[in-house]
């Protein structure tokens, strides 16, 4: 094992996001997915439920002393015993191949305990202090359960700051150079991006046992044009404003909507990273009340980071991710590489202006 600052942690947590992979591709092939709706009326599956216990059982049994904020919660399977029962099954049958890699990790031994793990993730927050690792266990479970694109979302907190991001995606397939939701990496198992803060980011095939070698990703390009921008949306969303969306791509004279076209919010982050026919994207929220979980971008945000983005809300402060559950201090947001983000936030203020009048 490297012995640079949270190689231990970069280990176990990309160990344990392999393993959860695996697991949410095994349900892949179920008819029935065990899906629930949420309060919000976003889909839930088993897999969710699973993962977010395969995933904290490991990290819990390696760093005993940290916090978890996981996006599920118990009350579903405490409240259906068939339910339940699908998901011991799931989150206890998957194991990596390598027995040594496995031997690092950890499963739950009862139903009980692995109630008690998912709610470790439910009950915990981001603060200043401590470290906290946030779990998004099916990123895009909408796709997810059309064998689309999805991501198993791990990130270590520390102080309020992202040091590690491991962002497993198991139907990312690469040959074309442009991610789609349609293109499924049929015959692997798909990829594992990481990033550490200060070190880069690097992508690995996801596998079946011990960890795959790793390739480190470019910095992404430096573009000074706005009709260099090649956003990345989804023409089905329900929080952000589109028609805004298009003003400011029509502002900046790029092409509007770009052919990348992505549910999954974290899976935007890796479509920048592996230079998949985008580089940027803005969110501008439909109500001024609106904040994301912080399980969906924490991990993405870093990957691009360290690979030459910018990160910013909409009026360009730095997103802080010691504020709780959800990312409170920021509203909307706008991701692009360092060189044209200020332009891209200008591009932004004076649609939104210009609307407001």
């Amino acid at each position: 094992m490297s012995s640079h600052a949270y190689a231990k942690e970069l280990q176990i947590a990309s160990l344990a996001v392999q393993r959860a992979a695996r697991l949410t591709k095994r349900l892949l092939d179920a008819v029935d997915k065990g899906t629930l709706e949420k309060g919000d009326s976003s889909p839930v599956t088993i897999a969710d439920f699973a993962a977010q216990a395969s995933v904290i059982a490991a990290i819990h049994n390696a760093f005993p002393d940290d916090e978890f904020v996981g996006e599920e919660d118990s009350t579903a399977l405490r409240a259906d015993p068939v339910l339940l029962e699908r998901t011991w099954e799931l989150a206890t049958s998957v194991h990596l191949d390598d027995a040594e890699s496995e031997a690092l990790l950890y499963t739950p031994q009862t139903r009980a305990e692995m109630l008690q793990l998912i709610d470790l993730g439910a009950k915990g927050k981001c603060g200043r202090t401590g470290r906290v690792w946030t779990l998004d266990p099916v990123d895009g479970t909408a796709t997810f359960m059309r064998g689309q694109q999805y991501a198993v979302c791990l990130a270590l907190v520390e102080n309020g700051i992202q040091k590690v991001g491991i962002l497993g995606c198991p139907n990312l397939e690469l040959s074309t150079g442009r991610v789609s939701e349609q293109l499924v990496d049929r015959d692997g198992h798909g990829q594992l991006l990481s990033a550490v803060l200060g070190q880069g980011a690097t992508i690995r095939p996801l596998g079946t046992g011990g960890l795959l070698p790793t390739t480190p990703l470019g910095l992404v390009p430096q573009i000074t044009e706005g009709s260099e921008v090649r956003f990345i949306d989804t023409q089905e969303a329900r929080t952000q404003n589109l028609p805004l969306h298009a003003q400011v791509a029509a502002q900046l004279d790029c092409p509007w909507p770009n052919p990348v076209d992505l549910w999954s919010a974290q899976m935007r982050y890796v479509a920048i990273a592996v230079r998949g026919g985008c580089n940027a994207f803005i969110k501008v929220p439909l109500s001024d009340q609106y904040r994301s979980k912080i399980w969906d971008h924490a991990g993405g945000m870093l990957l691009v980071q360290e690979l030459g983005c910018v990160v910013s809300d909409l009026e360009g402060r730095s997103v802080d991710c010691g504020l709780g559950r959800s990312l409170t201090g920021c509203h909307g947001m706008v991701v692009a590489p360092a060189s044209i983000h200020g332009r891209l936030l200008e591009a932004v203020r004076v649609t939104r202006q210009s609307i407001a009048q």
